[in-house]
């Protein structure tokens, strides 16, 4: 197809390519997801709980692991599993300019639409999983009154023991954060907090990125640190990323320029899939509240 610079062919695919990449750049949770395709209205799926193995409910007996008799037969145990079912979900926007402004504008109007459309998009998906993280976490770390990372005794101020306790609390799950897939999730407030606090920036386990991607800034414990603000402030997660949530995708990320000549365009940009979190223990919150 030959198109002239200004052709609506050419423009319809930069604009698209456009919205997707800021969309790539804005996405943070949903880059510690698993990614999986689907074709269904709901998905469901079996969440196994992470505790040891338990007797059954109909058996009579406790169960006895240790100190089996010889000839005895073994003590049965069983797993519990937790159907969890959740509706595909739509999540859009659309951006219509006048015939007028897109010819006509003192500003790059058609630019700023496509940085608002990717950023919104990606920051609803983003603010999805995030609630799903703290409806289905399996893990806490609850901060000392007094202690809190803004804890107006600055010496009472410890992020890092906040940050190993939650990692041995999952590794008392046989979950390890520290295998290169571990990711420290507050918002920007709570990152100030940290990364002020003397402890933290003395520690030899902190860093700062070399380049900022996806939110991602730094490391600190042998863990990636993300910011993003769809994580309230006095709240923050250690995540495993591609264990402990999947994002179950419908529709990517697709836009459409919709031309009405001589009236308007309209850019529309939609994202179709719900978050799942197949091993709620791999998520533990470190609730920061204020007392």
């Amino acid at each position: 197809m030959t198109d002239t610079v200004h052709g609506s062919g050419i423009r319809r695919e930069f604009i698209d390519g456009a919205v997707k990449a800021v969309a790539l750049m804005e996405y943070k949770m949903k880059t510690l997801c698993t990614v999986d395709s689907s074709d269904a209205f709901t998905e469901s799926y079996y969440r196994e709980t992470n505790s040891d193995p338990t007797s059954p409910a109909s058996a009579t007996v406790t169960l006895n692991i240790k100190g089996i008799p010889q000839m005895a037969p073994l003590p049965y145990a069983e797993v519990t599993e937790t159907k969890v079912s959740a509706p595909i979900l739509k999540y859009g926007l659309e951006a219509p300019m006048s015939w007028e402004v897109i010819q006509n504008s003192q500003v790059p109007i058609v630019s700023r639409m496509v940085l608002r459309l990717g950023r919104g998009v990606a920051k609803a998906v983003d603010a999805a999983i995030e609630a799903v993280c703290l409806a289905s976490y399996g893990n806490t770390v609850a901060v000392t009154a007094g202690s809190e990372w803004d804890a107006v005794t600055v010496a009472n101020r410890d992020p890092v023991k906040n940050i190993l306790d939650a990692i041995q609390t999952m590794r008392a799950d046989n979950i390890d954060p520290l295998n290169g897939n571990g990711y420290l999730v507050l918002n920007g407030t709570d990152y100030t907090n940290l990364i002020s606090n003397s402890k933290v920036i003395q520690n030899p386990t902190f860093k700062t990125a070399d380049v900022v991607s996806n939110g991602v800034v730094g490391q600190i414990c042998g863990l990636k640190i993300m910011v993003t603000e769809v994580v309230t402030a006095d709240k923050a997660y250690v995540i495993v990323a591609q264990e402990a949530l999947t994002w179950k995708s419908a529709e990517a990320l697709t836009v459409q320029q919709i031309e009405d000549p001589g009236m308007k365009v309209t850019i529309r940009a939609w994202e179709r899939g719900v978050c799942q979190i197949p091993s709620p223990n791999a998520v533990c919150l470190i609730s920061n509240t204020r007392a």
